[in-house]
């Protein structure tokens, strides 16, 4: 059963590949009228998916402070961008369902935000993630834990057939999507941790590539920013100041507008 649910996944994803490429393709006359009107803000976890805990936070918590102020530096800034939330308030929102906003409302852009933590309080920096296999086994630790919250979903086993995200198996057709969308999302991913590390003066760990599940089933270019370790101490007390929020905030601002300006130029 578990084998021919994997096959059927495979055979789904290669079908799904085929469409978004096509779909993907544009004209010369396309490219130069390419315009970022729509963006999905997603802050990560929520309700009763904490995520990573510090000694004084919650993942979910400081994920959506963030993720609050991005929306609106873009809303007061970038007037012609439209702004969706997966969510606004502390709430449970399923991974699946929240790429499932970003496909729906057909957004040019998906950004989820998160906080990261290890077993050690000495690690610290941003890193940000776009879809990819690459030192898959380097990052598996990171990929189980975003995308465990599968496992505090109602019939998780139907609703994600069969997928397993504690099993390096379930991963292998991962790679199949979002290779149409890499360029642009690896060009946001790169002006986000050089705004981090220019501007906003935080250690940035660089761009790194993973598969998780909100970026792999997502129909547009697509980044998941971990802002910092709250299992460090001196980066949970910042990211949890209004300064730090607001220095985070303003430099995945920064570099949205930097690759809206850049790809509109072209």
């Amino acid at each position: 059963m578990k084998r021919t649910k994997v096959k059927n996944i495979l055979l789904i994803s290669s079908l799904l590949v085929a469409i978004v490429l096509v779909g993907f393709i544009p004209s010369e006359e396309k490219k130069t009228e390419f315009k970022l009107r729509r963006i999905v803000i997603d802050a990560g976890h929520g309700g009763k998916d904490p995520g990573t805990l510090g000694r004084m936070s919650k993942e979910k918590d400081v994920a959506l402070a963030i993720a609050l102020k991005v929306g609106g530096y873009i809303n007061e800034l970038l007037p012609d961008v439209e702004v969706i939330y997966t969510r606004k308030t502390d709430v449970f929102i399923e991974l699946k369902e929240r790429a499932n906003i970003a496909n729906r409302n057909r957004a040019d852009l998906f950004v989820s935000i998160h906080c990261n933590a290890i077993n050690s309080t000495k690690a610290f920096g941003t890193e940000t993630y776009v879809m990819g296999n690459k030192n898959f086994n380097a990052n598996f630790e990171i990929v189980k834990r975003e995308n465990a919250v599968i496992l505090l979903e109602d019939d998780y086993q139907e609703n994600y057939e069969g997928f397993d995200p504690k099993s390096p198996e379930s991963y292998i057709m991962f790679n199949l999507m979002q290779k149409a969308y890499f360029a642009n999302s690896l060009l946001l991913a790169g002006k986000i941790e050089k705004d981090f590390s220019t501007r906003v003066n935080r250690h940035s760990r660089g761009v790194k590539q993973a598969p998780f599940y909100v970026l792999w089933t997502t129909s547009m270019p697509s980044v998941l920013i971990e802002t910092g370790f709250l299992s460090n101490p001196s980066e949970e007390k910042y990211l949890n100041s209004k300064s730090g929020q607001t220095y985070v905030a303003s430099g995945i601002f920064r570099a949205i507008k930097a690759y809206k300006e850049e790809l509109e130029a072209i």
